[in-house]
């Protein structure tokens, strides 16, 4: 009893003391917003900004560690890979590369991610919805 007493004290220590571990939770300056027709934009913004944008809505339990480690990992990632606040300034090779990329996640199902669907069901995409993401992905490529 006294061991599984010390082992509670020094996990909610270790959680604790986490807590002082600053995270990197900012929105840099939008550079640029994608141009995007209102249905687009409306899906992405419910299902997609908070990852890929610099308009990230950081909800409350983002700032508890360790879940503050995940989600800002996360947040930084999904900028790297698409960033639409950014999204403008892209030449035709890039807006080609990107396009074809969101085609095949929504094909092969895989954003939003799980984790991210746990916490904010609103953002799990229709069938209408990922026709109209791809439908508009389909438009970026050049003519």
């Amino acid at each position: 009893m006294a061991k599984t007493k010390m082992v509670i004290i020094a996990v909610v220590g270790v959680i604790l003391i986490m807590q002082l571990i600053p995270v990197n939770q900012i929105n840099p300056p939008v550079v640029q917003r994608a141009d995007l027709p209102a249905e687009v934009k409306t899906i992405l913004v419910e299902s997609c900004f908070d990852c890929h944008s610099n308009e990230t809505k950081w909800p409350w339990y983002s700032r508890i560690a360790p879940g503050s480690f995940l989600i800002t990992h996360d947040v930084i990632e999904g900028r790297e890979h698409l960033n639409f606040s950014d999204f403008s300034n892209l030449n035709a090779f890039d807006s080609t590369d990107i396009a074809e990329e969101i085609i095949e996640v929504l094909d092969e199902g895989e954003m939003p991610i799980l984790p991210y669907l746990l916490l904010h069901p609103d953002a799990s995409l229709s069938d209408s919805e990922t026709r109209v993401l791809k439908d508009w992905a389909k438009s970026l490529f050049p003519e």
